[in-house]
């Protein structure tokens, strides 16, 4: 009896690393690419997808069918993303056969200075409340894309959205699960439980939730264009609002943002260029973790290898301190963009991590001075969107504007108040930014539009995905579906974190004890996490077929569907 329960102890040790026998080979649940001639769409919520889906049936352009689905998501997962929040693309034009990036991204009161927070004893911006609101960007970006690559009317892309907010939609199980763990947190906020609490809880799986006041919002929106959002009665509603909560952001700071048409930057990785938008988000920290992996034969490794797992997480660590040190708004700071991507940089940088040994911390380097849903949509004119809008902390701020239906994002709080720093608050500045979407281009040709959601998983979880399919043979499924890798601690921009003992080392379920235990070995710290590994989306064209490929995020409710 001993020897079996002795052996039945072991297989249960061992049970990551012993082979389950199925089609793909894998060791890890996966299923079947989606594969359609016309469209695409892949997001986080069936019923966003198959929205999306419409728009394209009815004509609409990839971007028309991004903002339904956007719009959707909104209301659908709230805990999430919203108009309240901001908004970042990368779109594939086929008529152009150019990429165009889209900063969505709003600013901080210009009445609200680094000074206030210091007199009031603050070290930090405070995560919720009127203090950490920034402008929200969202709408502007909707109409940006639109007035650029829409070709249907804001009503018909925009209706859907109404509809199920004024009838009613199911809420899902992974939905109302962080609704729940939102509650006690930001019903204290005024507004927010009359508008996401009506009959005194959040709704629980299966329950219709209703938003009117968002499907009115809306309405305005579709009707009166983008102005009735930054200079009509919504934006006169928030700055009352704002200011009655002790907040700075005024009617004025609405009416004067702009989105901002950007070009994408990328690097070379084995023959595919991976493109991301320049600061004031963290896309560029992705690019300079494969420019220091380039340097090694990932694909001989194999995911599992302690190897390469220790490569990647040492690559992580060295470009975070960096991001930490010079990720900011550029219009105010001279981020040494191309020197951070530069081969040359990343060879230097490279030399530092010990093959054998974990880094307790680094120093950020000193480059040449040169100049969470995330969605993606292709339609059958070979235009691709890759597009991620966010809240930023869950339901952000929890500042509710009476009568609008939606929460303010709390991007403020990831400003640093440290003087001089690259991140420090300054009025009319954009914070520094987590939320990244992702392109590859094989050869001037579209290639991947993709994107994993989940703060500084982001950058992380898009270099597994490029290396699992370019080193490790993956296809487009099963490179969102493979375990991963999350290192936390590292240095942040907001001065909130310093690294300085190596940090933590998350391992999704999937890798054998033997990888773990050869970790540890050389180091590192390893911490068990149950589910933040990011959300992933994915749409990949198949130049020779003329086919494209969807893939969703089998750890969220995410679908990706085609016709």
């Amino acid at each position: 009896m001993k020897n079996t329960f002795l052996l039945l102890v072991l297989l249960i040790c061992l049970q990551p690393a012993i082979s389950q026998d199925r089609i793909t080979g894998h060791n890890f649940a996966t299923r079947s690419e989606v594969i359609a001639q016309n469209g695409m769409a892949a997001t986080s919520h069936p019923l966003a997808t198959q929205v999306a889906l419409d728009i394209l049936k009815q004509g609409g352009s990839a971007v028309d069918a991004a903002i339904a689905a956007n719009a959707v998501l909104g209301l659908m997962e709230p805990t999430g993303c919203g108009i309240g929040g901001d908004l970042f693309a990368i779109i594939w034009d086929s008529k152009t056969q150019k990429l165009h990036g889209l900063n969505a991204s709003g600013r901080s009161p210009k009445s609200l200075t680094r000074e206030y927070f210091i007199e009031n004893g603050y070290d930090l911006i405070p995560q919720r409340g009127a203090l950490s609101v920034s402008v929200p960007g969202t709408v502007d970006g909707w109409f940006e894309m639109h007035q650029k690559f829409g070709k249907v009317s804001m009503d018909a892309i925009l209706q859907p959205a109404i509809d199920y907010a004024r009838n009613g939609f199911p809420a899902t199980e992974l939905i109302a699960y962080y609704l729940q763990r939102s509650a006690p947190v930001l019903s204290r906020y005024p507004n927010f439980s009359e508008t996401y609490m009506p009959n005194g809880k959040m709704p629980q799986k299966g329950e219709i939730f209703r938003n009117p006041l968002l499907a009115n919002t809306y309405e305005t929106i579709a009707r009166q264009g983008r102005d009735a959002f930054y200079k009509g009665e919504i934006a006169r509603t928030i700055e009352r609002y704002i200011k009655e909560n002790g907040g700075f952001l005024s009617y004025e700071d609405l009416a004067a943002h702009t989105g901002t048409w950007v070009e994408p930057v990328s690097v070379n990785y084995r023959g595919y260029d991976v493109w991301q938008l320049p600061p004031n988000g963290q896309g560029i920290a992705g690019l300079q973790m494969l420019n220091i992996l380039e340097g090694y034969d990932i694909a001989s490794l194999g995911l599992y290898n302690p190897e390469y797992v220790h490569l990647f997480l040492e690559a992580k660590k060295l470009a975070f301190e960096d991001r930490a040190k010079y990720y900011a708004d550029m219009d105010f700071s001279p981020v040494p963009v191309a020197g951070l991507l530069s081969k040359d940089y990343a060879a230097e940088r490279r030399k530092l991590i010990n093959p054998n040994r974990a880094a307790r911390r680094f120093d950020a380097g000193i480059p040449e001075p040169q100049n969470t849903i995330y969605l993606t949509v292709a339609d059958k004119d070979g235009n691709m969107v890759s597009l991620i809008q966010s809240n930023y902390r869950g339901m952000g701020s929890g500042m509710t504007p009476p009568g609008l239906g939606f929460v303010m994002q709390n991007r403020g709080e990831s400003f640093n108040l440290a003087e001089g720093h690259f991140n420090t608050y300054e009025p009319g500045k954009r914070p520094f930014h987590t939320i990244i979407p992702g392109f590859i281009t094989k050869d001037g040709k579209p290639f991947m539009s993709f994107g994993v959601m989940g703060g500084d998983m982001q950058p992380q979880g898009h270099v597994q995905i490029v290396i699992n399919m370019i080193d490790f043979g993956m296809n487009l499924q099963e490179a969102g579906d493979a375990p991963r890798i999350q290192h936390v601690g590292s240095s942040d921009p907001t001065g909130s974190r310093t690294m300085t003992d190596g940090g933590i080392v998350n391992l999704e379920s999937g890798f054998p004890y033997e990888t773990i235990r050869a970790l540890m070995e050389k180091g590192h710290r390893i911490q068990w996490a149950n589910g933040p590994y990011g959300g992933y989306q994915a749409i990949m064209w198949d130049e020779v077929n003329k086919v494209y490929y969807g893939a969703s995020e089998s750890r969220k409710d995410g679908q990706a569907a085609g016709y």
